[in-house]
């Protein structure tokens, strides 16, 4: 079918009279917090130290009934508990009315809660849209990954993500200068605040040797939903690579130590991680708690078992996190507990010891074999969003090594883990 477009030539109209034009200018109102500020003044004041929601009020000249009603009415809204001293609130306060308005108080930057000073039933606590866009990001190591990140103007928050795309495949406690890394990520802000990052969609860490890929894919089965390899690889390991983010290494597995406190030479079965006071303890793979508690040199432990061969213990902690007993089944990557220094110990870190058919060894020698590659019935659609995250990573640098060649060689590895595992079968 055709479709023809024409146009046809019609006689102009006849011109109206002359006509006189007035523009008068329109002000659009300012809104925020669900009124129109232009009506009002603003006071922004701080929440003192061991100041109460009613000495808050009153401070701000309401009178003693009045300001016992309005803080109770804002605990129907927020626990006035989580008040912080420090935190900001905002007085609005409307010339033409007696007495302040309302009182602003946003216990985080995703929502705000309004109280109605008048008593008119005003109030509500509200939370704000949040607004997601991909964003780029990238880096390159001098001295260390958190410095990297800060001097590229990236948050604490977004190295966290990274680490959640890359930890099972990257040791971020042995950085090496000249490492880099292109990101692919969801940036989020709230009335134009930068909030949270959202997720790594697509992450690619580059060494002197070798660039190590990440990128998010959730397929219709839940069992292929998270990070995957360059070859729909699962990324997820056995086990992770420490127990604590973004400590380092102390002391590591050593038969022949001298130990800072006995002052003698012992062996160190175990790899210390300093890290700061009350920093979380991970589990570094499934399992279950077989002990939990406190003993001699050990100080307060955890020790989990998650299978036939493979147990570990993490010592040292400053408490453990609640929830949790002997018997309670863990999920890699759940907290068990919290760096500290009790039993034998110098400073705050977690010394963790890790066994295989019963005896301890040093797990950063550890070695497993890598999953197998998601069903061919996935893998064409996860190979198109890999394509298009791999052209947005390559606009902000360049791999060490050609990726067609990478693909190819990794899908020959998978081949031949598949030809392996088919046998064993047998």
């Amino acid at each position: 079918m055709a479709i023809i477009y024409s146009s046809v030539a019609l006689s102009p109209a006849p011109k109206a009279p002359g006509l006189t034009k007035t523009a008068f200018p329109i002000t659009v109102p300012t809104v925020r917090y669900g009124v129109a500020l232009d009506t009002f003044a603003l006071r922004i004041d701080t929440i003192q130290n061991g100041q109460t929601l009613s000495e808050v009020l009153l401070s701000q000249g309401l009178e003693a009934q009045r300001a016992f009603d309005a803080a109770t009415q804002f605990n129907t809204l927020l626990d006035v508990r989580n008040l912080r001293a420090g935190r900001t609130y905002t007085i609005l306060d409307d010339p033409d009315t007696e007495g302040n308005d309302y009182l602003i108080y946003q216990p985080s930057i995703y929502e705000y809660v309004r109280l109605d000073l008048q008593g008119t039933g005003k109030d509500a606590r509200v939370e704000l849209p949040v607004t997601t866009e991909i964003a780029l990001a990238a880096g390159r190591i001098e001295s260390s990954l958190w410095n990297a990140m800060t001097g590229a103007g990236l948050s604490f928050g977004l190295t966290d993500r990274m680490e959640d795309a890359l930890q099972w495949s990257v040791d971020f406690y042995h950085v090496q200068p000249d490492d880099a890394f292109q990101l692919v990520y969801e940036k989020k802000q709230v009335e134009g605040e930068e909030a949270d990052p959202g997720r790594v969609l697509a992450a690619r860490y580059s060494t002197g040797k070798e660039d190590i890929y990440a990128f998010y894919y959730e397929s219709p089965d839940p069992d292929y939903q998270g990070y995957f390899g360059l070859n729909g690889e699962p990324m997820k390991s056995t086990f992770l690579k420490s127990p604590v983010r973004f400590s380092r290494v102390s002391s590591a597995f050593n038969m022949r130590r001298f130990h800072p406190v006995l002052k003698r030479v012992r062996p160190h079965l175990g790899t210390d991680y300093a890290a700061p006071y009350g920093t979380p303890i991970l589990a570094v793979a499934d399992g279950v708690i077989v002990e939990r508690t406190r003993r001699g040199g050990n100080g307060n432990f955890v020790k989990v078992k998650h299978n036939k061969q493979y147990t570990t213990q993490y010592l040292h902690m400053q408490g453990f996190a609640e929830g949790q007993r002997v018997g309670s089944r863990v999920r890699q990557g759940e907290v068990i507990g919290y760096v500290g220094s009790t039993g034998l110990a110098t400073g705050p870190h977690v010394c963790f010891r890790f066994w295989k058919d019963d005896q301890q060894i040093d797990h950063t020698k550890l070695r497993f074999p890598p999953p197998q590659a998601m069903p061919d019935s996935l893998l064409g659609d996860f190979i198109q969003q890999r394509d298009l995250y791999l052209q947005r990573l390559n606009e902000v640098g360049q791999p060490v090594q050609d990726t067609q060649q990478q693909i190819i060689d990794g899908k020959k590895l998978l081949d031949q883990m598949a030809g392996i595992q088919q046998r064993e079968a047998k």
